[in-house]
Parts: structure tokens; C-alpha cells; sequence
């Protein structure tokens, strides 16, 4: 028997999440519910969704889903998470996890407890670049990491960017990370897998860029972050750019043996690797060696997208495919609570110096 999927949330991103649930055969997407009844229907009417509904508790209670997708902003994760365990689900979340890390606790906490799964979107750690990585760093071709530098880039002119500065209601703004807490999950949880670390001394900075223009209903946002993380033998930078051009997402893996680049928006992994001959000859042939690496990830890329495996939420397909597995196996879920707890914890203690007020 299938499991049973719902939805509550049906704002931009539940239509990523609708449109890969839907690429999994062993799953079926009965219903979906937002406080808008309009949002929910239209959601619904858009995606052949049989049932939508304006009533969380209603459609637990009617549907009986098996997994429930939180697809709202974070403010309201916890209490939907100990109603959907209290209702016998599972739970994916869509990031961020929640407004602090004591909520962030408490929801994990709220999953253990009812015996249920959880699991977050972290869906680019499950594209097939990020997974070679982990099968490089796992087979010792890179050795023991001694640094990691992640890159996020984001582009404040784009839609949404827009839409966040114009709108000083705007769910982000009440954030305590801002801007900077919608997406620093993506920055730090590639972090993390090669951090040496349960507690890392960390140095946030963060600061606004763009210049003031004078525009009307223009909201001020610190849109620059550069942190500092040190563990017990492996160091991190973490960087958040609204500037940098082109916008980049990026992960840069030095190790004792290798070095490895992921390009997230290419879709690449290289490795960087040491001279193999001497002097003037030895540095000939790294870019004829890059030139060959390059090519090779270009041919694997033909081949997913000829396979329809090259779209831009292909990884949260995957993850979601090897969750939804750990349910019906009785396996662990594809990320440790412990991971999604070190990277919540981080991100507070992050917000706690680029916005004072948070610690207050």
C-alpha cells in the first residue's frame, strides 16, 4: 500500500514539493491545506490534488495522511509538527526549521517522542554532485578536511527579492535571522558533514551593501554575511552574498590528499589535485587535467537531463524518494536529527551577533 501524502502551506515552494512527490510512484498526494481556502484550491486545481482544505486538524482527521510536508514559514512549525505526530504522521519540513533552536529541539523531540520520522528539505546535499562528494570524502580521496569554504549567492533584484523589501509585513522580516535565516541552512549544512566540531568557536558579520536609493516602501535588510567557524582541526568560512555576480552556490572541500569543488549551479565536481610532475612541466597539465574533469561532469549532465534527472529540485526528489523509504523500511531517516540540530544551533548563535536583539 502507498503512503499516504498531505501538504499544509501553499505558498511558491509547495508547488516543488507537489510537483516531486508526484515523480515518486510509491507515494500518492491526497490533500492539501492552507488558512487561504482560495491558496489550497487553486494549488489543488493546478495539480489534480483530489482534496484541499483550510483546516489542518480537519484534513489529519478526514485524510489520515501517513507524511505531512510543513510547507509554511517557520513560525508555525512546532505546533504543527506535534499536531501531525499527535495524528500518527511523519513529517518533512521545509527550512528553516523553526525561529530557535529550542524550538528546533523541541520539534525533534516532538517526533522521537510519538515514534514518528522527520526529516528537513535540505534538498541540494541530494543532488548527484553533492552525493559524489560525500562518496570522495567517504573513500578517503580527500583525506582528513582541514578547511571548508561554502558560498550562497542571492539576487535581491529577482522576484522575490523584491518582493521582501517592498513588504514590511513580510513573514522574513520577523525572522530573527532576517533575510540571512531563509537560507543559511543551505550555507551551513554542507558544513557541517566535515566539521570536526560539536562546538565550534564561531565570528559573524554581517552588513547592508546596497546602497540607500530613497525608494518608497523600500525595507533596509543586511544583505552581505561572512562567518568565521573554527573546530577542533577543520575551519570553515561561511559566505552569504546579495552582490557577488553571478549569483554562485558553491562548496570547496581542502583536504590532506585533495581538494574538491561542488558548483551547485552547473552541477560539478572536480578535484583539485596535487603536481604530479616536476617544475615548469608539472604545472602544464592541471588546466589540460581540469580542461578533462569539466568535460567529463558536462557528459554526466547530458546524460541526466536526457534522463529528466537535471531539473532544478531534482535533489529534494531524491531525498524525498529515501525518506519516504526509511518510513516503509523502519531505517534511519537521510539526515541525522543530530545534523539538523548542530546546524540550528549554529545559525543562533550566528543571529545572536549580527542581530543583537535576538540574545536580548
Amino acid at each position: 500500500m502507498s503512503l499516504k501524502i498531505a501538504i499544509v502551506g501553499c505558498g511558491k515552494i509547495a508547488d516543488a514539493h507537489v510537483e516531486e512527490i508526484r515523480k515518486i510512484s510509491s507515494v500518492q498526494l491526497v490533500a492539501v491545506c492552507d488558512l487561504d481556502p482560495i491558496m489550497s484550491e487553486q494549488l489543488a486545481v493546478r495539480y489534480s490534488v483530489p482534496h484541499w482544505y483550510d483546516d489542518v486538524a480537519q484534513m489529519l482527521g478526514t485524510e489520515r495522511p501517513d507524511v505531512l510536508h510543513i510547507t509554511t514559514p517557520p513560525q508555525s512549525h512546532l505546533s504543527l509538527t506535534r499536531q501531525a505526530v499527535a495524528a500518527g504522521c511523519h513529517v518533512f519540513l521545509e527550512k528553516p526549521v523553526a525561529l530557535h533552536h529550542c524550538d528546533a529541539e523541541a520539534i525533534v523531540d516532538a517526533a522521537v517522542g510519538a515514534g514518528r520520522k522527520l526529516s528537513v528539505n535540505y534538498w541540494p546535499n541530494f543532488e548527484a554532485p553533492a552525493l559524489e562528494l560525500r562518496q570522495l570524502y567517504q573513500s578517503g580521496v580527500l583525506g582528513s578536511p582541514v578547511h571548508i569554504e561554502s558560498f550562497y549567492g542571492y539576487d535581491l533584484a529577482g522576484e522575490y527579492g523584491m518582493a521582501l523589501k517592498r513588504d514590511p509585513d513580510h513573514w522574513v522580516h520577523r525572522l530573527p535571522g532576517k533575510l540571512f535565516q531563509n537560507v543559511l541552512d543551505h550555507v551551513l549544512n554542507k558544513i557541517i558533514p566535515f566539521l570536526d566540531d560539536d562546538q565550534p568557536l564561531i565570528a559573524a558579520e554581517a552588513y547592508r551593501a546596497e546602497p540607500s536609493g530613497g525608494e518608497v516602501n523600500t525595507v533596509s535588510l543586511l544583505d552581505e554575511l561572512r562567518v568565521v567557524i573554527r573546530g577542533a582541526q577543520t575551519s570553515a568560512y561561511a559566505t552569504f552574498s546579495s552582490h557577488a555576480r553571478p549569483v554562485g552556490h558553491s562548496l570547496r572541500v581542502y583536504g590532506t590528499r585533495n581538494t574538491a569543488h561542488v558548483d551547485f549551479n552547473a552541477r560539478t565536481v572536480v578535484l583539485e589535485r596535487k603536481q604530479t610532475f616536476p617544475s615548469a612541466l608539472g604545472r602544464l597539465s592541471p588546466p589540460f587535467q581540469a580542461a578533462r574533469d569539466y568535460l567529463r561532469e558536462g557528459l554526466k549532465n547530458v546524460n541526466r537531463f536526457s534522463h529528466a534527472r537535471f531539473h532544478y529540485f531534482d535533489g529534494m526528489r531524491t531525498l524525498l524518494s529515501e525518506f519516504y523509504l526509511s518510513i516503509e523500511s523502519d531505517s534511519p531517516p537521510p539526515i541525522a536529527y543530530s545534523e539538523i540540530l548542530r546546524v540550528s544551533a549554529m545559525m543562533e548563535k550566528i543571529f545572536e551577533q549580527v542581530y543583537p536583539e535576538v540574545r536580548a
